[in-house]
């Protein structure tokens, strides 16, 4: 090989380490330029809809739909200008996307499931229900999960399909809810008195709602006495704040009054054989 070819050979790689250098810097660069157009557009499109007081969960639906579109786009434009054919690379991600549907049948039903929630809306983001077993406040409407933060602080993520596939309980929707609870009363206790005591007493507990009334009546019956239903009604805000004080005037109520202490009691016999 004379010097000449050597020489030619050089310029050729050279040249084309330059090309190729230049392609993928400009590739970087529209990367970074085409996400922050990205993030400009979805935050344009959001504050747009939230001037027009759409609904959150439609919000971050949207939003994640036009941002994951947007990126196709990028990365196929991307390709598009180191050369190689889109067309080519469309039938590529449909081949894909079929392989990938039957590989990820879970993901792709909670999709679906995720589309017909946005649909249909029996909850929506600071809803507090009860789905999939899981009981808490919705924080996000996602595209595959939903994120509910229970009660006891913990952030819980539950599948769409599985959300809406079994039953959901919000317990936002209607204005108040009823607390049950029950009262084990002595066998000998006077009943009437005491649910009378306890309609009253309930009833001036902060934020239990004069409608509808306190029920207090005769749930069941066991060994040691009757036990008592006590269901004050209350916003849903204020739940567990009359759970619990609702527990407690039940038990000084009915001891200031002087109700006996319901303990149980068996009757022993006892048979001397001679």
């Amino acid at each position: 090989m004379t010097e000449q070819d050597i020489s030619r050979y050089q310029d050729l790689l050279v040249t084309t380490a330059t090309d190729v250098g230049l392609k993928i810097l400009a590739a970087i660069v529209f990367w970074v330029v085409g996400r922050w157009l990205i993030g400009v557009a979805v935050g344009l499109v959001r504050a747009s809809l939230e001037r027009q007081k759409v609904d959150p969960t439609v919000l971050r639906y949207l939003g994640s739909v036009i941002t994951v579109t947007l990126n196709v786009l990028l990365v196929i434009g991307i390709l598009g200008y180191f050369g190689i054919q889109t067309t080519t690379f469309a039938a590529l991600i449909a081949a894909a996307g079929v392989a990938i549907g039957m590989a990820w049948s879970g993901l792709l039903s909670n999709f679906a499931a995720g589309a017909f929630m946005i649909v249909l809306r029996p909850m929506k983001v600071g809803d507090f229900v009860t789905v999939a077993g899981v009981t808490g406040t919705v924080t996000e409407l996602g595209l595959f999960t939903t994120t509910i933060n229970t009660p006891d602080n913990v952030l819980t993520i539950v599948g769409n399909n599985k959300v809406f596939s079994d039953n959901i309980q919000n317990f936002t929707v209607n204005p108040f809810r009823r607390v049950d609870l029950k009262c084990q009363l002595a066998g000998t206790a006077d009943h009437q008195a005491a649910m009378a005591l306890l309609r009253e007493k309930v009833a001036l507990i902060p934020n239990v709602l004069p409608e509808p009334k306190v029920d207090v009546e005769i749930l069941e019956f066991n060994l040691v006495g009757p036990v008592l239903a006590v269901r004050p009604y209350c916003h849903n805000d204020n739940y567990w704040q009359v759970y619990f004080d609702t527990n407690r005037v039940i038990r000084e109520a009915l001891a200031e009054a002087g109700f006996p202490a319901p303990m149980p009691a068996q009757n022993v016999i006892v048979t001397q054989i001679s």
